[in-house]
């Protein structure tokens, strides 16, 4: 069992930059699929992008195609989102979490991290 933990969000300013990180707590990530969600208020939790086990696919959201990008340390103890060009609806709370599919829907995921808050101002 793995159990997600999440850092580094904040407030920032539209156009600027954030880097969360979401580190392994018990284990290391290992062979688990990682991904990134985010929650709007009073809105649904939405995909943001996943890795794979192996750490050589990734894929986004269509919303943060070209601004985000999703990584990992290479022991696979840190899962880490580079947010660039923020834009004030990236605001939400986000949240880091393993499964063992490959995929964008949330529900295929069994650990989750406790989120951490972006807001980004204009």
């Amino acid at each position: 069992q793995v159990q997600p933990v999440e850092s580094g969000g904040g407030l920032a300013q539209a156009g600027g930059s954030l880097r969360l990180s979401c580190a392994a707590s018990g284990r290391t990530f290992g062979d688990y699929t990682m991904a990134w969600f985010r929650q709007a208020p009073g809105k649904e939790r939405t995909f943001v992008a996943a890795i794979s086990w192996s750490s050589t696919m990734t894929k986004y959201a269509d919303s943060v195609k070209g601004r985000f990008t999703i990584a990992t340390d290479s022991a696979r103890n840190t899962l880490f989102l580079q947010m660039n060009s923020l834009k004030t609806e990236d605001t939400a709370v986000y949240y880091c979490a393993a499964g063992r599919s490959y995929s964008s829907d949330y529900k295929r995921y069994d650990y989750w991290g406790q989120g951490t808050r972006v807001t980004v101002s204009s």
